[in-house]
């Protein structure tokens, strides 16, 4: 039996480039800003304002990292997408058929329901903080608004590109203004890009930082989203214009969790992160900085739940079509993910704590997701001329030895 190839033949780029290439290349803009909405999910929220509160300035290093590793991970899920017209759970099933490919669908299942929790209770606590809304209540509310937004898919990529980015623009324009209100030290933000640890609890909140920026599912969501914006012929000007969309989306996620982490060190450092809760740290703005404070907190975290609920869905339907080969209704998609979501919103427990419970289980599924990214992208039979450098191959083997690395330890520590 004559098996498909996995990639296009290399071409090449023509001097005068068509100005239909051209406008194919500039598709590239767009995923990147869908995929950036994970690393400023609740889930960062929490522990980025923990981090802050608990050690001051000493973890900026830690952020600014955890972002410059992101840029290449993300970028090699985009190249994956572009190169093969496929994403990673499809191009894993095409080489690992079978058992493999069911593994990976289970865990991806899970750490999907894992990030809809941590992205749901996020949203409902939002909506609780502005409206006063019980939680069950707002839970409710969440699945409406988060629905809402994944019907645009039907429409295209297009408008559930935007609406994302402008989620993503209300988050940044909320920490913007949180940051102009109690503007950091300089000093002491310098001195934080200087790698150091102290005592406590310091590296469990480093790990912890790092574990909520590089998800699992937005790995998967890039490369499914990059599929058909290319021809053999403008594969290295889409992947150009992908670089640029990385590296502008990333920067931006960075800034803002740069900016979660120097106003809780700015107005919250006590040397402990015991009592830092999303709640409190809302009380605390309005009390400290005033209510515009508080509102702008509120609205970037209610943003950041509604747009990080639909992408981590949208991420839970590329994860089934490409490891199973097939695909649910996106209602039914929606009910199941949220599902251990809206039971623990309404048994009653500390929604926080459900936050840091969810990064336990995302802690697991790291590993799976960055090891079948760096095996696919090596393959020359998959990539042809796209395929890895040895250079590249070599940061990325150092990335995820260590983000699994740290990931194990912080599922041990939070286990024990």
């Amino acid at each position: 039996m004559t098996q498909t190839p996995l990639a296009y033949p290399a071409e090449p780029v023509a001097l005068r480039v068509p100005r239909r290439t051209r406008l194919r290349a500039v598709t590239a803009f767009g995923p990147a800003f869908v995929a950036a909405i994970a690393y400023v999910d609740p889930g960062n929220f929490a522990t980025n304002f923990a981090g802050g509160a608990s050690t001051g300035y000493r973890l900026v290093w830690v952020v600014v990292l955890a972002n410059l590793v992101a840029m290449p991970i993300q970028y090699l899920s985009a190249k994956l997408g572009v190169v093969t017209g496929r994403s990673l759970p499809q191009a894993f099933r095409d080489v690992f058929p079978g058992v493999a490919s069911r593994v990976m669908w289970a865990q991806a299942e899970i750490v999907a329901m894992a990030t809809d929790l941590a992205e749901f209770v996020g949203a409902a606590i939002g909506l609780n903080l502005l409206f006063a809304v019980p939680m069950p209540i707002a839970a409710g509310l969440t699945a409406i608004l988060a629905f809402a937004v994944l019907t645009l898919q039907r429409r295209g990529h297009r408008p559930f590109e935007i609406a994302i980015g402008s989620l993503l623009a209300l988050i940044c324009l909320g920490f913007l203004y949180l940051t102009v209100q109690s503007p950091p030290s300089a000093s002491g933000t310098l001195t934080g890009l200087v790698p150091s640890f102290g005592g406590g609890d310091t590296l469990l909140l480093a790990v912890g930082i790092i574990g909520a920026t590089v998800m699992p599912h937005a790995i998967y969501l890039h490369s499914g989203l990059m599929r058909g914006r290319s021809t053999p012929g403008d594969q290295r000007r889409v992947l150009r214009f992908a670089r640029a969309d990385i590296a502008l989306a990333m920067t931006l996620a960075g800034l803002v969790n740069l900016s979660m982490l120097t106003v809780a060190a700015t107005l919250f450092h006590h040397g402990s992160s015991d009592a830092i809760t999303l709640g409190t740290v809302h009380a605390g703005l309005g009390r400290l900085v005033g209510g515009g404070a508080a509102l702008a907190f509120a609205a970037a975290l209610l943003a950041s739940g509604i747009s990080s609920s639909s992408v981590g869905t949208a991420a839970g339907q590329v994860v089934m079509d490409g490891f199973l080969g097939a695909r649910l209704p996106l209602v039914v998609r929606r009910l199941i993910t949220m599902a251990p979501a809206v039971v623990l919103l309404c048994s009653g427990i500390d929604p926080t704590r459900a936050l840091v419970l969810s990064q336990v289980v995302l802690s697991f599924g790291i590993p799976f997701a960055l090891v079948a990214l760096l095996v696919l992208t090596s393959r020359r039979s998959l990539m042809g001329d796209q395929v890895n450098s040895r250079p590249m191959v070599s940061c990325m083997t150092a990335i995820v030895v260590v983000l699994t690395g740290l990931n194990l330890f912080l599922l041990a520590q939070q286990l024990s």
